[in-house]
């Protein structure tokens, strides 16, 4: 079945309705056409460390993968693209995010999170879900994130996670989807596990021709019936994220689940900030990754990220978004000088983590930390084509300094000139190529207007 991406997303937001399987690998043809591609010319921060840094560099882009990166170089038939006054890097990971709470942005105000998150969630139907994500990857794309993390606790029935699931092919971008109950949802219930099991199995469908992968939205080792969805997850060979020890009164937690002997490869733990040594020690050993969201870790409350501990144990670090309703924007640019200023000010030395280590953490370190680094996170031959450009031009980078310093302390979303994600131009010359914006702003205000209404918010 072929929709046109407008008529696609109008099946997504019909509310209750689930999207047909065979729907969501159509819009792969719907997105921009891949091509052959050079960029010349550009300052090519490849973020491998055999390639380095080209102050002068190209990028030959074919059939969704990067063929070439050096200097000079000449590509037969390619469209070539002037790079000059550009910074050329990976596009950047997004480890953790509840994309579905984008419609309550800003809205923890006075109430708090978790009860605005839980209350107003309870109202959600299938059509906020796609409305809400459908905003929040246009803001991801916008600001160069090319992968994000759908950490997504409010399934209420199978049709929201298909929803939430077709945005995610609809727009272009690449992700993994983790399946989770909803936020209060009573700890003695599974996940909908027969629902889970048949994404699992038929996810190559879902997946947008391979862009996207399933997991497990995991609660831990509190109940039996998170216990057995733990059991399932790993029977089916998927990973699973959890969050762990972010208050002070939840510490303990990573003990708890190596206890278990649950922590291994496939985990990722999230926030991990009251954190014990031997905790950091464990994780370390059994091969499991972090994700930190400081912006939102020290919105709520939480504390301070632990970042120099757990890169000193060499755990696969990435960073996140988390959640729109406290972080108030998607800027990975941001959340990358925040993890910097928290880690220095803790440690009371302006140079404790330099902005390249924090860079990585955005890029190849990420993708690491989400199992992907043989596919992304740095701009080498054989990897997909997933990267960004910067324009230099513009005020706040009209000083070449240093590069990685201006990535890190100075560029924000407005400076992101290109975005490609797997071979597609998903923003080019300053403008999202696969994406109405007005569109998707009306519907997003839209659903949030019927969700107050709903749920006698008054927002």
């Amino acid at each position: 079945m072929r929709l046109s991406r407008r008529e696609f997303g109008q099946a997504l937001l019909a509310a209750g309705t689930a999207v047909p399987m065979g729907t969501l690998n159509a819009q792969e043809a719907a997105l921009p056409a891949r091509g052959h591609v050079l960029l010349k010319g550009g300052h090519v921060l490849s973020m491998d460390s055999e390639i380095g840094d080209l102050a002068v560099g190209d990028i030959e882009i074919r059939d969704g993968r990067i063929a070439a990166v050096g200097e000079s170089l000449n590509a037969f038939g390619a469209e070539i693209i002037d790079a000059g006054d550009r910074l050329v890097l990976p596009g950047l990971i997004e480890t953790h995010w509840h994309i579905w709470t984008t419609l309550l942005r800003s809205m923890a105000a006075d109430q708090g999170y978790f009860p605005v998150s839980r209350r107003v969630g309870s109202f959600y139907l299938p059509g906020d879900m796609v409305a809400g994500a459908r905003l929040a990857l246009a803001e991801a794309i916008n600001g160069g994130i090319t992968f994000v993390h759908d950490w997504c606790h409010n399934i209420r029935a199978p049709e929201y996670a298909e929803a939430a699931v077709g945005a995610l092919a609809e727009s272009g971008i690449r992700a993994r989807f983790s399946y989770g109950t909803p936020a209060g949802h009573p700890g003695d219930e599974t996940i909908d596990q027969r629902h889970f099991e048949s994404l699992a199995v038929d996810w190559e469908r879902y997946s947008g021709g391979g862009r996207m992968g399933l997991g497990l939205a995991w609660r831990g080792v509190g109940s039996p019936a998170s216990l057995a969805d733990r059991e399932l997850a790993d029977a089916l060979g998927l990973p699973v994220s959890v969050h762990v020890n972010n208050f002070q009164s939840s510490a303990g937690g990573i003990a708890r689940i190596d206890a278990a002997g649950l922590l291994g490869p496939n985990v990722q733990l999230i926030h991990a900030i009251w954190s014990s040594p031997e905790e950091i020690s464990a994780v370390a050993a059994s091969g499991a990754s972090l994700s930190l969201s400081p912006y939102t870790e020290l919105r709520i409350g939480f504390g301070l990220p632990m970042t120099g501990e757990y890169l000193a144990a060499g755990v696969p670090t990435g960073l996140s978004v988390d959640t729109t309703t406290l972080a108030g924007n998607a800027d990975m640019f941001a959340i990358m000088k925040a993890i910097q200023n928290v880690e220095n000010a803790r440690s009371l030395n302006e140079f404790q983590l330099p902005a390249r280590r924090v860079l990585e953490l955005a890029t190849i370190e990420g993708a690491r930390s989400m199992g992907l680094a043989h596919e992304i996170g740095s701009l080498t031959p054989g990897k997909r084509a997933d990267l960004i450009t910067l324009d230099t031009r513009q005020v706040n980078l009209a000083l070449m300094t240093d590069p990685v310093h201006l990535i890190v302390e100075a560029a924000q979303p407005a400076n992101v000139d290109m975005v490609m994600v797997d071979g597609r131009f998903l923003k080019r010359d300053g403008i999202l190529t696969a994406v109405d914006v007005d569109e998707v702003v009306n519907e997003a205000r839209s659903a949030l207007a019927g969700l107050n209404a709903r749920a006698g918010w008054g927002v």
